[in-house]
């Protein structure tokens, strides 16, 4: 088959179309021939040689697809081959087939193109996943930072129907448009005074949830943020892995 292959570390022109062998499904398996992938903040930082694979993984690119099952391990129920899907990956994205646990596989969303939803399962595991953990429910308020970037819209757009109160960040007036757009109460610039707004706006009573992709930068602002019970889902480390709290 053949695949999207990072020859080393680096920018994009690393990257090559080279020929590689299909991989077979274990028992518990399937077998996707691939009509689509998602990219992901993480496949650029794999091809800068940043964030390798997980043991066992492909180090081919790529963590989500669109298909349709090509091939089933002897294991599997509920698929037959030819039904189209969607699948979550540890990698192998980007290639003509990859061989991914049944249980990361559903049926495609509905009302959409194959393309467009091959770029949702991994936001929308990343999104649902935590806020289930959070408990988010109606009346709470969360703040998504990068309210314009595929997590911060997904987040934005089911907190809402969720029926919960959702202050965004984005960086440009056009970003912020973007997030009130699809349903921010609140839309700020973390440009500017970004902690004042979010205080003002929650007035005493502080922020229930807070999915961060910050990480340390962030820290003692979010902690000053949240209220009593309050929830921090940390989902990236953008602004480094080690904070500190006084």
């Amino acid at each position: 088959m053949l695949a999207i292959v990072a020859v080393a570390a680096g920018d994009p022109e690393v990257l090559r179309v080279e020929e590689v062998e299909t991989p077979r499904p274990g028992p518990e398996e399937v077998l996707i021939k691939v009509a689509a992938a998602g990219v992901n903040r993480a496949d650029l930082m794999q091809r800068q040689g940043h964030y390798p694979p997980p043991p066992g993984a492909s180090p081919i690119i790529g963590l989500e697809c669109s298909g349709e099952i090509a091939e089933l391990g002897s294991d599997v129920t509920g698929w037959e081959v030819g039904d189209a899907c969607v699948a979550l990956l540890a990698g192998g994205g980007y290639a003509e087939y990859v061989a991914v646990p049944a249980g990361q596989v559903i049926e495609p969303p509905g009302g959409i193109d194959r393309v467009t939803a091959a770029g949702l399962v991994e936001v929308a595991a990343t999104v649902t996943s935590n806020m289930a953990i959070a408990a988010l429910g109606e009346g709470d308020i969360v703040l998504v930072h990068g309210g314009a970037g595929g997590v911060g819209s997904f987040a934005i757009q089911y907190a809402k129907a969720l029926k919960a109160t959702v202050v965004a960040t984005a960086g440009s007036e056009e970003k912020l448009a973007y997030c009130r757009s699809i349903g921010a109460d609140l839309a700020v610039s973390y440009r500017q005074d970004w902690v004042g707004g979010v205080r003002d706006f929650c007035a005493d009573r502080g922020v229930d949830v807070i999915l961060d992709n910050m990480g340390a930068k962030y820290l003692t602002a979010h902690v000053s943020l949240l209220g009593v019970g309050g929830r921090l889902m940390v989902i990236g480390l953008q602004g480094g892995r080690k904070g500190e709290l006084d």
